[in-house]
């Protein structure tokens, strides 16, 4: 990609997700993800998803406008995205890749953030911490985010989901907001440590996976690679068993991680490139907001 391609990406990418973190999650993004610090600050105007319960009446009845109540801790939120680069991101069939969708959801996120004056960080793996942007604030620390986001190249293909949740817990000391994104494809046992990122940390989930790992169509003999391995293979798509095997795989794949999520009391979300990451966004915000 050379730099016009990378630029006018970056600039499609940030007019939607300015416009989707201005105009559809307001203050959703803002009441799903703040502190409950008891230190009062300051009072400001009501925002269209704040908790009614922070309303200060006194204030309100003053200027005849509905302000809600701000602490210390709402002032000093981290949002840390988790951002998984490895090899298998670089697949789509339904019209964009993986790491196409990941990337737009990252930039949502730290766009929403930012109206909320949080510092925002990332942490770009593979098998390793590739790259780590340290938080901070502004609309020109979002676009360098958007830019590496696009423009970086794993050094290596393959995935390890325990060692960002391992840097998160050990750079971030100060409890955070933190979005881990990545297709979860790992056979690694990463559970203790998300666990310890989970008690630190309010951490959140989001897969994102191409509808061809869920359901295989039935389109003959298909002559795949490993996206991170590089291994070959042909799979004979025409065979029901062969379609019926990998249906249960995928069943069972997502059973595992749905149990480790639970298990480690993390909010999590499951988005096909060829779904509205935007409504389950949504509907993820709504669900915090009504705890």
């Amino acid at each position: 990609m050379n730099r016009e391609e990378l630029i006018a990406r970056v600039r499609r990418i940030e007019v939607r997700a300015r416009g989707l973190s201005r105009n559809v999650f307001a203050g959703q993004y803002h009441s799903a993800f703040r502190g409950r610090g008891m230190s009062f600050s300051e009072v400001r105007e009501y925002q269209t998803g704040d908790d009614v319960r922070d309303i200060d009446w006194n204030v309100t009845a003053r200027y005849a406008r509905p302000y809600v109540k701000v602490f210390e801790e709402e002032r000093e939120l981290t949002l840390m995205l988790l951002v998984d680069i490895s090899g298998s991101l670089d697949f789509g069939t339904r019209g964009q890749l993986k790491r196409d969708m990941v990337a737009e959801i990252a930039a949502t996120l730290a766009f929403s953030a930012i109206h909320n004056n949080d510092k925002i960080g990332v942490i770009m793996f593979s098998d390793h911490v590739e790259k780590y942007i340290p938080p901070a604030k502004g609309s020109s620390h979002v676009l360098r985010i958007i830019r590496e986001l696009l423009d970086t190249h794993p050094t290596s293909r393959l995935t390890s989901l325990a060692v960002p949740l391992q840097t998160v817990a050990s750079v971030i000391k100060k409890r955070a907001t933190v979005f881990v994104l990545s297709d979860f494809y790992t056979n690694e046992d990463y559970h203790r440590e998300l666990q310890i990122a989970s008690r630190r940390h309010d951490v959140v989930a989001i897969q994102v996976y191409d509808p061809l790992a869920r359901a295989l169509p039935d389109v003959g003999l298909l002559h795949i690679t490993d996206a991170e391995t590089g291994r070959p293979m042909y799979i004979d798509t025409s065979s029901c068993r062969v379609r019926q095997a990998h249906d249960a795989a995928w069943q069972q794949n997502q059973a595992r991680l749905v149990d480790v999520l639970n298990r480690s009391r993390v909010d999590s979300l499951s988005i096909a490139t060829n779904e509205d990451y935007v409504v389950q966004l949504r509907g993820l915000f709504q669900k915090r907001n009504r705890r």
